[in-house]
């Protein structure tokens, strides 16, 4: 029986792919820019679905997939309490969450934030574990206007190289999450699939995904 992976889709979807291909499963009908969602190698050793990285462990937990890739950040904001192991990391995607402001402004510790982010339970963990009351704006997007504009005071996002931070006029005032891409299991599939899922592990701790 085939060893069934939801894979997050974008970055980390096409890398794993990548990683798979080079190891000698042969997914003939894949290429990147395949509108395709579900994909078998040839020797159905593996079956592959491409799915949004916040149902990536819903897939798992309610066993429609035996395992799944997603970033850290994912389970730790979408999926936080999702029944899962958590069994390798893959160390791709690696990025940090930081807190970020205009150039020049710091935080004034007196008042109340106005804090803009994608990630609101990271967000308020943080601040929370630092005695900073605050009021957190769940946005979707383009989070470095938040404070261009006046919605927000800073705001919490990941950061990868920087730049679209600095080409924004920001800056980090303080790094407190690191993250990466983490293989996530069902846990009945890890006791009946466990050869299976151990086998690739180690095929894709031999490789350097990139």
């Amino acid at each position: 029986m085939a060893l069934h992976i939801a894979l997050a889709k974008g970055r980390i979807h096409k890398a794993v792919m990548n990683c798979l291909r080079d190891s000698g499963y042969d997914f003939s009908t894949y290429a990147e820019d395949s509108r395709k969602l579900i994909f078998e190698d040839t020797g159905k050793a593996l079956k592959v679905t491409l799915v949004k990285s916040p149902d990536v462990a819903v897939y798992v937990e309610r066993g429609a997939a035996d395992i799944g890739i997603v970033g850290e950040d994912v389970l730790a904001e979408d999926c936080a309490g999702a029944a899962v192991y958590e069994v390798f990391d893959l160390g791709i995607g690696r990025c940090r969450m930081a807190v970020a402001a205009p150039q020049g402004r710091s935080i004034d510790r007196s008042r109340r934030l106005t804090v803009g982010t994608k990630y609101p339970r990271l967000a308020r963990q943080y601040f929370a574990a630092k005695h900073h009351s605050v009021d957190i704006i769940k946005l979707n997007g383009s989070v470095e206007l938040a404070p261009l504009v006046g919605l927000a005071d800073v705001i919490v996002d990941i950061v990868e190289t920087g730049n679209t931070l600095k080409a924004n006029g920001l800056e980090v005032l303080v790094y407190f999450m690191d993250f990466s891409a983490r293989m996530i299991c069902n846990k009945v599939a890890f006791k009946v699939k466990y050869e299976e899922i151990q086998h690739l592990i180690t095929i894709i701790g031999r490789k350097e995904i990139q």
